[in-house]
């Protein structure tokens, strides 16, 4: 049988602001991307979704970002290796000891925002995150963008990657993300992207946003937590997955 793992975004509420639906979410992907408090998130907020995902059996995953709460870690920072390395080791140690009270840990590591996008080409900085997980643990496997410098440097480092792929993300034909500053960059309609992640699963194909047919071979697939239609994209995925037999669960 066929399978792909659904993961989100979550935990990016703040204090009053509260963003996206996690609990509706949860219901609907198997694995959780939480904020670690740099780029989103607040103590107690993290600690509900952990509690939330452990309750309801959801793999919680480290979302380390550039600290920018300001602009929710979608800005590049030139930032040191060094700075970098222990910025990274300390959301995953922060997230982990939160997980760890509501029951459950940090079982892998997805980099966020303009970290995830700098550290497909940026080797030091993809460098520095690899250092990070690996001082931690070097059980954790790693999301990322499948021919990105980060997936290198972490399988010589020794570390397991998982490709990833974009349910609501345009695609360069490339087989990079479109930058969110450009027209179409994001995507709505929870049909037109049911259709994409099945096609995907069944084809290992996705339509670049110039209409070029690119090979993707991915074991996960992410809905953006802070997009609008996140709970209806979801919903749709898992409706269209399910009447083609595919299962959807966590990577081996």
């Amino acid at each position: 049988m066929q399978a792909i793992d659904l993961n989100s975004d979550l935990g990016e509420s703040f204090g009053a602001w509260t963003l996206g639906d996690d609990s509706a979410m949860l219901k609907l992907v198997t694995s959780a991307n939480v904020a670690c408090g740099f780029h989103a998130g607040d103590p107690a907020t993290l600690l509900s979704t952990c509690t939330a995902a452990a309750d309801l059996a959801v793999r919680i995953g480290a979302q380390v970002g550039y600290r920018d709460l300001a602009g929710f870690g979608r800005r590049f920072i030139d930032i040191t290796s060094r700075d970098l390395t222990a910025d990274v080791i300390y959301q995953i140690g922060a997230l982990d000891g939160l997980a760890r009270a509501a029951g459950s840990s940090v079982t892998y590591v997805k980099p966020h925002g303009a970290l995830y996008n700098a550290i497909v080409h940026h080797r030091e900085q993809a460098r520095a995150v690899v250092a990070a997980i690996s001082a931690y643990d070097q059980t954790l496997p790693v999301l990322g963008l499948p021919g990105s410098v980060f997936f290198e440097e972490a399988e010589s480092a020794g570390l397991r990657t998982v490709a990833e792929a974009f349910a609501d993300r345009a695609y360069t034909p490339e087989g990079t993300l479109v930058s969110r500053t450009k027209q179409g960059a994001v995507l709505h309609d929870p049909a037109l992207i049911a259709e994409r992640v099945r096609r995907l699963v069944v084809d290992h194909t996705l339509e670049a946003i110039d209409g070029t047919v690119i090979s993707v071979a991915a074991e996960s697939v992410c809905v953006h937590g802070d997009t609008p239609q996140a709970v209806e994209i979801a919903t749709a995925i898992r409706s269209l997955l399910d009447a083609q037999g595919v299962a959807v669960r966590p990577f081996a």
